[in-house]
């Protein structure tokens, strides 16, 4: 019995070693998949299922405000953020109080930054989408350190952008080439695919050293490629990211907002990162 309960214990800890092999760990948080993974089967190394009462605060930090078109409503109020029944609900609201700030409508996101970023892997975020005039909800990646200098040049993914009551998503890169010197389609910097908003759907994205492969519930979507003789900067994507999560309000490529169709709100079931 001795040397059973033995073997089980040796079992179990070459289990947990094998687990660890998918990452190297970089400052505790920064999570780099190690060469060769590609042909192996994805380990999960980070994930979150909303299954307290409050936001999980090792894991994410609430968007404060900034000059972005999609980040000018942005708020760390209590109001625009619940955990219910497993859910996360980012919310966009009409503001209750526009004499202490005078903003007219306010919204809930959260970002992994500096708590959580990987380089290489592949992101599933489970959630449900309501609709609004004016309402842009958006699950995207920015880079960790800035490696080749601020946006665009160290890239930006987006999973999924999804537009008043549109019945598509977009799903886009962005970078020095795309925006800067004008290359959106060589190759396509973007592509769309039909949704039924009003139900849960699993957004993703599968990253590798030489393309960004966007799925919905599955299914490939969209495919962006390292291009070998392009210019250095059409591949920022060698860098760890971060992971943010936004219901997006107003803005130019969205339009204005009705303030009758809100509150409306981003519900997130899971996030789960593999490499």
């Amino acid at each position: 019995m001795k040397s059973y309960n033995l073997l089980f214990v040796l079992l179990f800890f070459s289990f947990l070693g094998c687990k660890q092999e998918a990452s190297v760990i970089i400052d505790s948080y920064i999570y780099l998949q190690k060469e060769g993974r590609e042909k192996k089967d994805w380990e999960i190394i980070w994930e979150d299922h909303f299954e307290g009462t409050e936001i999980d605060t090792t894991k994410w930090t609430r968007i404060p405000p900034n000059n972005a078109d999609w980040g000018r409503h942005m708020t760390t109020d209590d109001m625009c953020y619940e955990i219910k029944e497993g859910n996360l609900y980012l919310k966009g609201i009409n503001n209750p109080d526009t004499v202490s700030d005078p903003r007219p409508f306010l919204t809930g996101g959260i970002y992994t930054k500096n708590k959580f970023a990987f380089q290489y892997g592949k992101v599933e975020i489970h959630a449900r989408l309501e609709s609004a005039q004016g309402a842009w909800p958006a699950m995207w990646m920015l880079s960790e350190h800035n490696k080749y200098g601020g946006w665009p040049h160290s890239g930006e993914i987006d999973i999924m952008e999804h537009l008043n009551y549109d019945s598509i998503i977009y799903q886009t890169t962005h970078s020095n080439y795309t925006n800067n010197l004008g290359q959106k389609h060589n190759p396509p910097h973007g592509g769309t695919a039909k949704i039924d908003a009003g139900q849960f759907n699993t957004f993703g994205l599968e990253w590798y050293p030489d393309s960004l492969v966007f799925t919905l519930n599955g299914d490939r979507t969209f495919a962006y490629p390292r291009v070998k003789d392009a210019d250095k900067s059409q591949w920022p994507y060698d860098q760890p990211f971060y992971i943010l999560i936004d219901q997006q309000l107003g803005g130019s490529w969205v339009g204005k907002v009705n303030p009758e169709d809100l509150p409306v709100n981003m519900i997130v079931d899971y996030v789960k990162v593999y490499q």
